[in-house]
């Protein structure tokens, strides 16, 4: 069964890595990534720019055709960004800007709904959501996702506000958040299950315990076969291909 990683990190010290909060990562190399590639089936995904990375391009304009044609890039850009650059981008895979409002680094949140509109209209780009969801703003996006099923139980019933007018949620990051996350992925479902997008958050930098073969073992068993390859594949896929 094929994999979309809707969420993964390279860290390569051949590009600019930036401390942040006194934490620099430990290399996670394209060599490292593909051998989960192959262990899980992954067949495409999007690489995602860390707090650790900022306003860097450069390694996504490097990685990306190495991954491969259904692989796109995630990048924290400042509001200041030309037309002309997103585009560049655009046509390097890059489909999303994310605001990483956990740990820093991107573009403040207050420049979030002016650039979400920019990039759409430009590109028909989405935003990415670093946040925890109880402390989601009350904004008008046109096309969003929200990363780590938004960290806690306690941000749910504003997250699946959210899911109800079209947000995406990534089922990443399990061992970041303060719950189980069986009941958030199985409401969030229950709202729109076009919603949720399976991702490994590899390398799985400070989380609490990284990634395992568990966090899919977790969806396949609790999940009907059309609906668990929702999940893995085609919500994702479709997602940013479009």
């Amino acid at each position: 069964m094929k994999i979309f990683d809707s969420h993964f990190h390279l860290i390569d010290p051949q590009f600019p890595l930036f401390e942040n909060q006194g934490f620099l990562p430990k290399p996670f190399l394209l060599s490292d990534y593909q051998k989960w590639m192959e262990k899980l089936e992954i067949q495409g995904g999007a690489l995602v720019s860390g707090s650790f990375q900022q306003f860097d391009t450069s390694y996504l304009s490097h990685f990306l055709p190495k991954l491969g044609p259904q692989f796109y890039g995630v990048a924290q850009l400042p509001a200041s960004i030309s037309d002309e650059e997103i585009m560049r981008l655009n046509q390097a895979g890059v489909r999303a800007v994310r605001f990483n409002v956990k740990r820093g680094g991107s573009e403040s949140l207050e420049e979030l709904e002016k650039m979400a509109h920019r990039v759409y209209d430009l590109a028909r780009w989405h935003v990415e959501l670093y946040i925890d969801a109880k402390d989601l703003p009350s904004l008008n996006l046109p096309k969003v996702s929200i990363d780590h099923l938004g960290l806690s139980a306690e941000g749910l019933p504003s997250l699946l506000k959210w899911v109800e007018r079209g947000a995406r949620v990534k089922a990443t990051g399990f061992g970041r958040l303060n719950c189980n996350p069986l009941p958030l992925l199985q409401q969030i479902h229950q709202v729109n299950p076009e919603a949720l997008m399976f991702g490994t958050d590899l390398p799985s930098t400070r989380a609490k315990r990284p990634f395992e073969l568990k966090d899919v073992e977790l969806i396949l068993q609790n999940f009907l076969q059309e609906d668990y390859e929702r999940l893995l594949w085609e919500n994702g896929i479709s997602f940013y291909s479009t």
